[in-house]
């Protein structure tokens, strides 16, 4: 049902890199292709929620592309699928589709850590869909960010 991609060269680079725990502090001005997410999972709209939730708790993510890789139809998050289920919504009877997000939130792999933050509070999203040439390469989420912020090292 869900499909699994790298997210292209950058995550190819980034596993000949350290771990992101081990990426020295850099600031606002590191590519944000160094904290993106190391996988893209999609899901089609017809997907249940709670398949969808089951997808987000397996793969350990907070948010699912809908539709796929080249025909990006939305995004649903676990906070989605709270809310409507919160709502009284059947996560059996109730899809991806019904409840997706259409409105994406893009910026460019050359963008800086601090661009896609500001991005992210000016849109008020947790998550931005990263491009390159055209073409979605990666997502990168708030959390995502904060790598390039904090780092498990003293």
């Amino acid at each position: 049902m869900s499909e699994r991609w790298p997210a292209t060269e950058h995550a190819k680079m980034r596993s000949m890199s350290p771990r992101r725990n081990e990426v020295p502090v850099t600031g606002g001005s590191a590519r944000i292709t160094l904290f993106m997410a190391d996988q893209v999972i999609t899901v089609p709209p017809s997907a249940s929620l709670l398949a969808a939730a089951e997808e987000l708790a397996a793969d350990e993510v907070g948010l699912l592309l809908v539709g796929t890789m080249e025909d990006v139809r939305g995004v649903i998050s676990e906070r989605d699928i709270v809310r409507a289920v919160g709502a009284g919504r059947d996560p059996n009877a109730t899809t991806v589709g019904d409840v997706a997000h259409a409105r994406l939130v893009w910026c460019s792999a050359t963008a800086t850590v601090q661009e896609a933050g500001l991005l992210m509070m000016t849109e008020y999203v947790r998550h931005v869909l990263v491009e390159e040439g055209g073409r979605l390469v990666g997502i990168v989420s708030a959390r995502d960010l904060l790598g390039a912020y904090v780092s498990e090292t003293p």
